[in-house]
């Protein structure tokens, strides 16, 4: 498939690339973070949330609102899932790095999701973007074999565990944490998951 630049117009549909932040402190510290060969994902990351940009991001980028900041590491190729929020979500790359996205528009009423509709972006080192609700994501794909490192920025509690009873129909049925709603594809044999992504497991 082709990978696009976030810079491109045809990203604007998914997000923006954020201007006017100082995230070299947060930079610094992901270098020290794991880069495992599958991927590993921290909600939350206290040497990444005590940088002085966190309280910027919570007011500029968040208008106030209690936020997490995590990473999500390691190598990783294929699509395998996609997934939204009712919030935005900030990425910083730590290193080159390539999202693929979507639509939430594109889920059909029976919650199924054709992959032809998903879209690749190259993110460059220290660019920060952010995903709009309505965007469709996963975990990063690598750009190069030393594999991919990326801050998320998200509300508090996003992505943790539920602690109550959902149902097993409607758009309840793909939520798989807290503030996360979530297809995936039957190849990638995700526990608990929904599968509802239909047409090719991209790989790059």
């Amino acid at each position: 498939m082709e990978i696009k630049k976030v810079t491109d117009d045809s990203f604007s549909a998914y997000g923006k690339v954020l201007k006017g932040y100082d995230f070299s402190e947060l930079l610094e510290t992901m270098k020290s973070t794991p880069c495992p060969e599958d991927v590993v994902y921290v909600p939350g990351f206290a040497a990444l949330e005590s940088a002085a940009v966190a309280d910027q991001l919570k007011k500029s980028a968040y208008g106030g609102l209690p936020i997490q900041i995590g990473y999500c590491n390691g190598h990783n190729q294929t699509l395998n899932a996609l997934e939204y929020h009712r919030s935005s979500e900030v990425d910083i790359a730590a290193s080159d790095l390539i999202l693929l996205l979507g639509k939430q528009q594109d889920i059909s009423e029976d919650y199924m999701y054709d992959t032809e509709n998903v879209e690749g972006f190259f993110v460059p080192a220290g660019t920060a973007v952010e995903l709009y609700a309505t965007t469709l994501h996963y975990a990063p794909c690598q750009a190069s074999e030393d594999g991919f490192r990326c801050v998320i920025v998200l509300p508090e509690g996003t992505n943790h565990e539920l602690d109550f009873d959902t149902y097993d129909n409607g758009e309840e049925k793909l939520m798989t944490a807290k503030n996360k709603w979530l297809i995936a594809h039957e190849d990638a044999k995700i526990e608990g998951a929904f599968c509802g992504l239909k047409g090719k497991n991209i790989t790059l």
